[in-house]
C-alpha cells in the first residue's frame, strides 16, 4: 500500500499545481506584453514611462495590501495614465496578470 500510495499522491500534487503554473506563465506574457513598458521587468515602475506617469511599484505597502479583486479591477477599467483592458484581455487573462504581479512583490 505505501509504495503505490506516495507516487499516487505526487502525481496528485502535480496535477493541482500544473494550472497554477500555467496561469502564472500566461500571466507572465500577457504582463510582458502589455505592462513591463511602463511598470518594468521587476514591476518597480522605474521605467522612462513609468517615472512619467509616477507609477507605483508593485512592492509598495499600498498595493501589496489591495485584494485581487482590486488590482483586477484596475486592469480592466485602468487609472490615471494607465488604460484600460477590459476589452483587450478576459477576466481569466487578467487574473493571470494579477497572479504574475503576487510574484514580483516577494
Amino acid at each position: 500500500m505505501k509504495s503505490t500510495f506516495l507516487p499516487l499522491a505526487a502525481l496528485c500534487f502535480a496535477v493541482l499545481l500544473a494550472p497554477v503554473a500555467h496561469a502564472q506563465d500566461a500571466g507572465a506574457d500577457i504582463y510582458k506584453a502589455k505592462c513591463m513598458m511602463c511598470h518594468g521587468p521587476d514591476g518597480l515602475g522605474n521605467t522612462p514611462a513609468g517615472k512619467l506617469a509616477k507609477i507605483l511599484s508593485y512592492k509598495d505597502p499600498s498595493i501589496v495590501q489591495k485584494p485581487d479583486a482590486d488590482l483586477a479591477a484596475i486592469i480592466k477599467t485602468g487609472k490615471n495614465k494607465m488604460p484600460a483592458f477590459a476589452t483587450k484581455l478576459s477576466d481569466d487573462q487578467i487574473n493571470a496578470v494579477v497572479a504574475y504581479i503576487r510574484t514580483l512583490q516577494k
